[in-house]
Parts: C-alpha cells; structure tokens; sequence
C-alpha cells in the first residue's frame, strides 16, 4: 500500500517538477515582453514561461505608459506629448517625426471652421452687398462727353494676356479654395458625402496647378505695370474727390489714378503673401517662415499683436503649416472682397472701362473724362489727335 501511494505522488509531482524545469526564454531585446515565437507556442498548445515580476517592469520600462496592463500613469508623459517637450528619439523623419501630439491643431481647427469661415463669408457677402446698394444708389458711371470714334491705345494684347491670366487663375484659385473651406459645410449635407470628397480631389488638383500660372502672371503684371503705379501728388486730388463722385467733373489722372493703384498693390502684396504661404503649403515643413517672422518682430520691439496676444517664441512644424494655412485663407479672403470690386467697376460699375482690357482700345472721350493728364501725354507723342471732345447736349 505504501509503496501505491509513493508511485502516485510521484506522477503527480513530475508535471510540476517539468514546469518548473521550463527553461525561460529570452526576451531582451523585447525588455521582458512575449515575443512572436511565445503567441505562436501558445497557439500550438505548448507551454510558454510566463512573465516574471522583473520582466513586466522591464516593459513598462521600455514603453513607458503605452506598456503593459496595469502600468502606472504618468500624466506628466501625456503633458510632455501633448505640449511637445517630451524627449522623442525617432529613426527618421526628423523633428516632423518627433511630433507625436501638437496641441495646437485642435486651436487651429476651430479657428478654420469658426472664425475663419463665418468672417470671412461675412466679408464677401458683405462687400457684394455693399457694392449692389451702391449701383442702386450711383447707377452706372456715364461719360459726360459724347464718343468721339477715335480711340487710343489702352493697353497691348501682352498686357491683357498677363491680366486676363492673372485674373482667371485667381477666380479659379479662389472657387477651389472655398470649396475646400465650405464644402463640408454646404456640399457633403445636401448633396453626400462622396460628390464632395470627390469634387474636393478635383478642386485640390486645380488649386495646387493653377498656383503656379497666378505667381508667374503675378511677376508680369508686376514688371508691366510698377513704374505707373508710384503714387504721386495727383493721387491726393483724386482721393480728395473721391474719384469723381464728388465735385462736378472727374479729377485728372495719368494711367494709373488713385484707385487703381490701390488696386495694383493690393494685388502685389497680399498676392506675394499668398504666393509665398502656398509654396510653403505645397513643400510641406521644406519652408518655415513665421517663427522667423515672429523674431524678426521682436527684434523691433512688437512682442505681442492686437487679437492675438503674445508671439510665440517656439513652433512645431505642424504649427508652422497650421499658421501658413490661416494666413494663406485670411489674406485670400481680403484679396478676394477687393477683387470683387474691381470687377465691379470694370464691368457694370463704369460705361467703357471694359473696353481697357478687352479690345485694348478705348474711345478717346473715356480716356478725357477718366485720365486726361495720360492722354495729354498720348497727343504729345503724337499717339492721339489734339482735339478736345465735344461735351454732351
């Protein structure tokens, strides 16, 4: 009897004593973690040694919050990440790959999809309302001279090429770039969600081509047209009569009167704005420009702007897109309510004025009444006949 029971215990130590014997694999180059031969044993139905106690803290060493269950939070960890301070050592990608969570996106969509969209649709709304109460109000700009049959030069077929270049490849930069602002909003809950993903491709194809056609008329218009638009004392005459509005006769102008060259720089400038912020766009993290900007801002003495509080004095590279996507929007949105004017008054707004950029030739009593000192220079040169026009009965 004795001996039955000393075989029996013996059977049922041996499972125990083989478990025991296990040898433990090894896990360091995992930091104590089951490697893929573990789960593939597991599966087969072997037995697999399990985790010590040691190996377990070696993981969450290793992987810090991101280890294994029942690992202890580190909320000074997520703080880092979220804020962008904590050391990341990445293989490849750079700093742009270090950059596990940036804050400031969430900032950033709220501005695009709040303040940005409802101002800015407010500004253009606003200024076609603003210039439709006017024709209401003023009715369209007459000549106050009977049409003569002559005309003069306005502008030369390479002239209205580059304008005419210009202007369309901003109406169809602007479109596209509404679509992307809007279209989540106004396409994809009416019409679905898939004929706005895929008008979207198609307005991101065109913006991101067409870019280029705008900067290079963007430089022509600017080579063609500079030397006419320096302001001179004839400009406060005309800003003082508002153009003609006030006062009984249009004040006199050379090419370019106050207005227009009002129009000219804004197209230059806040066109080179928008230019540049694209091309940062388009590269993407190749060219940072507004912590530069902001240094440079400090080095004058402005710390901080009016609406915006203080300038940063560090950004992560997604916040420097972030801040080239707004600027690029917010100085579109302003270039594209002057614009609208500008097509206003070279439309409807005046009697003749399309005639400049359409045929090139424009009826001598339009240049008398809108820039009688240019066509004085025009009879000078012997480009015009002397000979006043005759005022309307």
């Amino acid at each position: 009897m004795r001996f039955l029971l000393c075989i029996l215990a013996l059977c049922l130590a041996l499972p125990v004593a083989a478990q025991e014997a296990t040898p433990t694999p090894d896990r360091s180059a995992t930091g104590g973690a089951q490697t893929l031969e573990d789960i593939m044993a597991r599966q087969r139905g072997e037995q697999v040694a399990p985790k010590t106690g040691d190996a377990a803290g070696a993981a969450r060493d290793l992987s810090g919050q991101l280890g294994t269950l029942g690992g202890a939070s580190d909320p000074e960890l997520w703080r880092a990440l979220r804020y962008g301070s904590a050391d990341i050592t990445v293989s490849s990608g750079g700093e742009v790959a270090s950059v596990l969570m940036q804050d400031g996106g969430m900032a950033w969509l709220e501005f695009r999809k709040g303040p940005l969209a409802t101002y800015g649709g407010y500004l253009l709304l606003g200024t076609l309302a603003l210039l439709l109460v006017f024709f209401v109000l003023r009715g369209r700009i007459r000549l106050d001279y009977e049409k003569t049959g002559r005309t003069v030069t306005r502008f030369k077929s390479f002239e209205r090429a580059a304008h005419w270049l210009l202007a369309g490849s901003f109406i169809l930069l602007g479109i596209t770039g509404l679509l992307t602002l809007f279209g989540r909003m106004f396409v994809a809950p009416y019409i679905s969600k898939e004929f706005n993903a895929t008008l979207l491709m198609g307005a991101k194809l065109i913006h991101n081509n067409v870019a280029w056609a705008f900067e290079v008329a963007l430089i022509a218009v600017f080579c063609l047209w500079v030397w006419h638009n320096i302001p001179n004392r004839t400009d406060f005459t005309w800003f003082a009569q508002a153009g003609g509005i006030v006062g009984s006769k249009h004040p006199p102008a050379k090419k370019f009167n106050g207005g227009q060259k009002i129009i000219f720089w804004s197209v230059i400038l806040l066109g080179a704005s928008i230019s540049l912020t694209g091309v940062s766009l388009l590269f993407p993290f190749e060219f940072p420009m507004f912590l530069k900007t902001f240094d440079i801002l400090r080095s004058v003495g402005i710390t901080e702007l009016p609406f915006y509080g203080p300038l940063p004095t560090d950004l992560a590279p997604h916040e420097e897109m972030q801040y080239a996507q707004a600027w690029h929007a917010i100085v579109a949105f302003v270039l594209m309510a002057i614009i609208i004017a500008h097509i206003y008054i070279g439309s409807v707004g005046m009697e003749g004025a399309y005639d400049a950029m359409g045929s090139g030739e424009v009826d001598e009593a339009w240049a008398r009444q809108h820039h009688s000192l240019w066509l004085e220079e025009l009879e000078e040169e012997g480009k015009a006949a002397p000979k006043d026009a005759t005022p309307a009965q």
